[in-house]
């Protein structure tokens, strides 16, 4: 049996703001992304704002509306990413095992370090001590013996704590929970469960697993086996690298689109990002999927497989945006627009020409697009660009989010 812990700094980015500001101690402090890029929702909030109601994914106005006093503060995201790296080299004092889960969670697997530093909860305590001594900042902590568990346990008990869930424990302490408490249940599959009138996680724990994958599928029994104390899932060495099963890039506009001329060159530029890191990762994209915001927040969502596996942004893009024109009905404008790339292949494989593709115009484009990142890598990722892009920067690098899924947390 595994001993593993989930760490989890503690209200992260809005800690950071109020350590480095003590004006800041005592009051309600949101993190807010840009109003004028039309990002502004709520990534952070400390003790006190969420006091208020003031929830994470709120917007500005509706955080404004639930407290007035609120104090709003711009994301440092290169500052949170130093301090992150900072908090995870103390972790691996204790093990090299050391999973990051986002910038501000990691599991770690403690079950070769009892002989060094004691028991899990012991562990677990010195790392909490450690990392407000050395930062100024909480975590709190979860010990159990699977990640699911472990995740589970460091919500349960905030700020700077610790708490154990034990092969003994963790059924009368879990099971009481709401079912969207624990990791894998977003909103839709949170609906199904709602329906099957599965409320708490021992309504989960309890429910026939044959139902459950009737319903949802593989994730249905990995939820059961989940709740259940059954998840298998090891943590990894930070260095370890998953399967990328697709990669992609997507931006809210800091104004709205109304032409199709207009998507194209955003997803001209939401492509370059795409590629540039298909390159770096070695691999092809056989398949487009492209998403759609529109102003009246309806989201929507086209896919489709390319006729020759790629890594060009020039006919990736055009790719992805003959599949816009081809599904979107214009019915309202666009406010943001996304594009991924998907059934991702080794570069190394050969790729099997089509008819209908000019190999060699694509052979062309993916030689320039190493080129353009061997200068990008010297001289800064602005040093060369589309022409057409000239003029559209503002618009395609307004708050752009690079993106990447594998097989999910484990």
């Amino acid at each position: 049996m595994k001993d593993i812990l989930h760490c989890d700094l503690n209200n992260f980015y809005a800690s950071v703001e109020c350590r480095d500001d003590p004006s800041l101690l005592g009051k309600p402090v949101a993190v807010c992304g840009s109003q004028e890029a039309r990002a502004g929702i709520v990534l952070a909030k400390n003790y006190e704002a969420r006091a208020f109601g003031i929830k994470t994914g709120d917007k500005i106005f509706e955080a404004r509306q639930k407290c007035p006093d609120i104090v709003i503060i711009p994301p440092h995201m290169e500052k949170y990413s130093a301090i992150s790296k900072q908090v995870r080299a103390i972790y691996q004092r204790w093990t090299d095992m050391v999973e990051p889960f986002g910038m501000d969670e990691c599991w770690l697997d403690v079950t070769g370090s009892h002989y060094l530093f004691g028991s899990s909860e012991e562990i677990a305590n010195k790392i909490r001590e450690t990392v407000k001594a050395e930062t100024g900042l909480t975590i709190s902590v979860g010990v159990s013996f699977t990640k699911v568990l472990a995740k589970l346990g460091s919500d349960m008990k905030k700020p700077d704590a610790v708490t154990l869930l034990s092969p003994e424990n963790f059924r009368e302490k879990i099971y009481p929970l709401g079912v969207g408490e624990i990791i894998g249940v977003g909103p839709a599959t949170f609906g199904r469960l709602q329906k099957l009138r599965i409320r708490t996680l021992g309504d989960l724990a309890k429910t026939d697993p044959d139902i459950l994958v009737r319903h949802l599928g593989k994730s249905g029994i990995w939820l059961w086996r989940a709740v259940n104390g059954y998840d298998d899932a090891v943590v990894h060495e930070q260095s370890y690298k998953r399967e990328i099963k697709s990669v992609g890039s997507s931006t809210t506009l800091p104004r709205d689109l109304y032409t199709d001329a207009e998507v194209w060159r955003t997803l001209l530029g939401l492509s370059e990002e795409v590629t540039r890191q298909l390159r770096r990762e070695k691999l092809c994209a056989g398949g487009v999927t492209v998403s759609v915001k529109t102003n009246d927040l309806t989201y929507r969502e086209y896919q489709t497989v390319l006729s020759v596996p790629m890594r060009s942004s020039q006919s990736f893009a055009q790719a992805g945006f003959e599949l816009f024109k081809a599904r979107f009905d214009w019915r309202l404008p666009v406010r943001a627009v996304g594009i991924r790339a998907i059934y991702l292949y080794p570069d190394s494989l050969a790729r099997q020409n089509s008819f209908f593709c000019d190999s060699r115009r694509l052979e062309r484009e993916e030689k320039l697009g190493e080129v353009s990142d061997s200068l990008r890598e010297r001289f800064g990722k602005d040093i060369i660009f589309p022409a057409r892009l000239k003029n559209e920067l503002d618009l395609t690098r307004g708050n752009i989010n690079i993106f990447q899924s594998n097989h999910g947390y484990s």
